[in-house]
């Protein structure tokens, strides 16, 4: 039996006729289609000033976290709109190595017109290089008045070199050689009009003589600074002279000295900061003898909220770091640290920075990472092979599961980038370098 006797009989299809016509024709050329795309409308007084700003101060800073000196001098060459917003953005950071950049930058910023007061109130960094063996330098009394043109100034990065006699110069020396050179001390002039100047509150001092009293004359002329940072030659107190207090609560003390300063000298330093319990954050680039971590965790651990050093391989390093109880952030560039110091972490640390490579202990990190609720971010520097660790993998799966944000760098140049910012106390670490890490007095000059 077949299914046809099963079905209805419905006789023979019928066949529809249907009439199509095809009508063939080029496709327009892509320049067509293009031209009949509406293009967006701009308003004949251009694009809004507020949106220019924030696309500018978006695109501040270039790969290596200086200003982005081209696009900003192209920006401020786009129109008369432009102009003078992009110019503000140029002027915010100022380097100043020679006379006749000196002279350059008082024309530009002359404060007998509108647009000079309007750049010279835009600066609020600047870097400063007294290079006496160079012809042409820029001198104390051109610095001191540069200073005192920028009265929203707020951090001041002077590098001084000594001078020789002619022909007596190495291209080359060794840093100890070239650190025997003498530099004047700063005229009493010169310490007046700092002092009548911008309150500084961050100075940044890179002293290549042997002239180790400059920074304790400097250090006389702001009582306003909050962050200091000293290279090269060490501070010096002499035997027998009778220094007045130091006044200024720091809260960032950065040393790299090619000698470890004295404890006399750091204690003359922070004396006022221990009082008032104001010291945040130590940056030691060199590493510090066990005695004077000790001496610094001793009178300042209790409110820490930032130590770096190069390693906390010895036991006695680690034992300081164990005592901050406050600490936000751990900087280390070894690949080797104590794996107690992971252990014992406070439960308000925020930021980890160390180095890896295939020795390196991850266990302890990745449970730091596991039981930390505060953490936020993991900066991690490659070291050789680091990046064929076989524990990579679960570092970076347990950063991923606790929405920790885990940063990779095979620079060390780069890592130290990613972990300094602007030379104020954050609310949360890692630090970094934006617009809103200005002061709020410094912001308004950029929106006005």
């Amino acid at each position: 039996m077949t299914f046809c006797g099963y079905l209805p009989y419905v006789g023979p299809p019928m066949v529809v006729e249907h009439e199509i016509s095809l009508k063939f024709t080029s496709s327009p050329a892509p320049s067509e289609i293009y031209d009949n795309i509406r293009t967006p409308h701009v308003p004949a007084s251009g694009i809004p000033i507020e949106i220019v700003l924030t696309i500018l101060e978006a695109a501040y800073f270039d790969d290596r976290g200086g200003p982005n000196i081209d696009l900003l001098s192209k920006c401020a060459l786009v129109c008369r709109a432009w102009s003078l917003h992009g110019q503000k953005l140029l002027f915010r950071r100022v380097r100043l190595r020679s006379h006749s950049a000196f002279v350059s930058f008082t024309h530009a910023t002359n404060r007998s017109s509108l647009r000079g007061r309007i750049l010279s109130d835009a600066v609020i960094q600047m870097r400063a290089v007294l290079d006496y063996n160079q012809p042409g330098c820029l001198n104390q009394s051109s610095l001191a008045v540069a200073v005192a043109n920028c009265p929203n100034l707020y951090e001041l990065d002077l590098a001084q070199y000594g001078c020789v006699a002619p022909g007596k110069d190495v291209v080359g020396s060794p840093a100890q050689e070239r650190m025997r050179r003498p530099a004047p001390s700063f005229s009493e002039r010169s310490l007046a009009l700092l002092g009548a100047g911008p309150r500084i509150t961050a100075l940044n001092f890179s002293n290549w003589s042997e002239n180790s009293q400059s920074v304790l004359q400097l250090l006389e002329v702001w009582p306003s600074l909050r962050s200091l940072s000293l290279t090269g030659t060490s501070p010096v107190l002499f035997p027998g002279v009778t220094y007045p207090p130091f006044p200024c609560a720091l809260e960032e003390l950065r040393l790299n000295c090619q000698r470890e300063p004295a404890k006399e000298f750091l204690g003359w330093l922070l004396h006022r900061s221990a009082e008032e319990k104001s010291l945040r954050i130590i940056d030691l680039e060199r590493q510090p003898s066990p005695e004077l971590l000790d001496f610094l965790v001793e009178k300042h651990g209790e409110t820490l909220h930032s130590l770096a050093i190069p390693s906390f391989a010895m036991h006695e390093h680690a034992h300081a770091a164990m005592r901050c109880r406050s600490l936000r952030e751990l900087r280390t560039e070894s690949s080797w640290s104590s794996p107690v110091i992971c252990r014992q972490m406070p439960e308000t640390i925020q930021h980890l920075a160390f180095g890896l490579d295939l020795d390196t202990l991850l266990n302890p990190i990745i449970d730091l990472v596991k039981t930390r609720d505060d953490l936020q971010a993991v900066t991690v520097n490659l070291w050789g092979d680091g990046h064929r660790h076989p524990q990579l993998a679960s570092l970076q799966m347990a950063c991923a599961y606790r929405g920790v944000d885990l940063r990779l760098t095979r620079d060390v140049r780069r890592m130290r980038l990613l972990v300094r910012g602007d030379p104020v106390v954050p609310p949360t670490y890692p630090r970094t370098q934006t617009f809103d890490s200005m002061q709020p007095t410094v912001r308004s000059v950029f929106v006005a």
